[in-house]
């Protein structure tokens, strides 16, 4: 589990402890609850720090069964089978471009809490892994039996636990910022249920898809230009296709 609060202006959750959970949503003001918890929104001051949350690999394709093959004899998999590899080396393999576009882009803009993650991953089953862990073939293909999908508790559960924790423990001085498709519920629902309008995602991201959205983060990167944000809960999130990075 992770240990982890306010984001950016809007707020502070604290943890009351206040008796049975309340039906509310943790959000702009007022009480809400998550993990069993009670929260309270308190001032807070602008954000330091800045974590990712990024969206997870698809592990029933063709490259996921590929790295998971015991037989390949490529590097990435000889490693994974030996005992284990890091998850972003892995995701990347799996879903190419748009999770190396990720990766790249959290290791340029994260800023991390002081000995905290400025990167976690949204695994299917274990909630919020991060970037750089050591994953084994057995918990891939544990992740590859859950679907990622709200209404599944085995999805939900873990992933409503950690992101409730780093809003405890971090979201004082921190803003968080999803990187991964808002155009449905499956993970934006059970992150909203914690953050509320404190998490963000690029604005940028409306209208494009994978790809698209793999090489945008490339290229900031590089250039070293942040991506502009705005709160999940209140975009329009889906929307007319973007323009082309080449065009742009």
């Amino acid at each position: 589990m992770i240990s982890a609060g306010t984001h950016g202006s809007r707020g502070r959750w604290r943890d009351e402890r206040c008796g049975p959970p309340s039906t509310g949503r943790p959000g702009r003001s007022g009480v809400g609850s998550a993990a069993g918890g009670c929260y309270v929104l308190r001032i807070s001051s602008p954000a330091s720090h800045t974590i990712f949350l990024l969206s997870p690999a698809n592990l029933s394709g063709e490259r996921a069964k590929l790295v998971l093959n015991p037989r390949a004899g490529f590097g990435l998999a000889r490693a994974l089978h030996a005992g284990g590899a890091p998850l972003a080396e892995v995701f990347s393999f799996v879903s190419g471009l748009y999770f190396r576009g990720k990766a790249a882009y959290a290791q340029a803009f994260a800023r991390a809490p002081e000995e905290g993650d400025g990167a976690f991953v949204i695994s299917a089953g274990e909630g919020l892994r991060p970037l750089h862990e050591a994953v084994t073939v057995p918990r891939l293909r544990a992740w590859a039996d859950v679907e990622i999908d709200e209404d599944n508790d085995a999805f939900t559960s873990p992933l409503i636990r950690d992101a409730a924790a780093l809003e405890l423990a971090y979201g004082a001085t921190t803003r968080f910022v999803l990187l991964g498709s808002v155009a449905s519920d499956k993970y934006v629902g059970p992150l909203t249920q914690v953050f509320g309008d404190h998490l963000l995602f690029p604005t940028d991201f409306v209208g494009r898809g994978d790809m698209s959205r793999g090489a945008l983060m490339l290229r900031a990167a590089r250039e070293g230009t942040e991506l502009a944000y705005e709160p999940v809960e209140s975009a329009v999130r889906r929307g007319r296709r973007a323009p082309s990075i080449r065009k742009r």
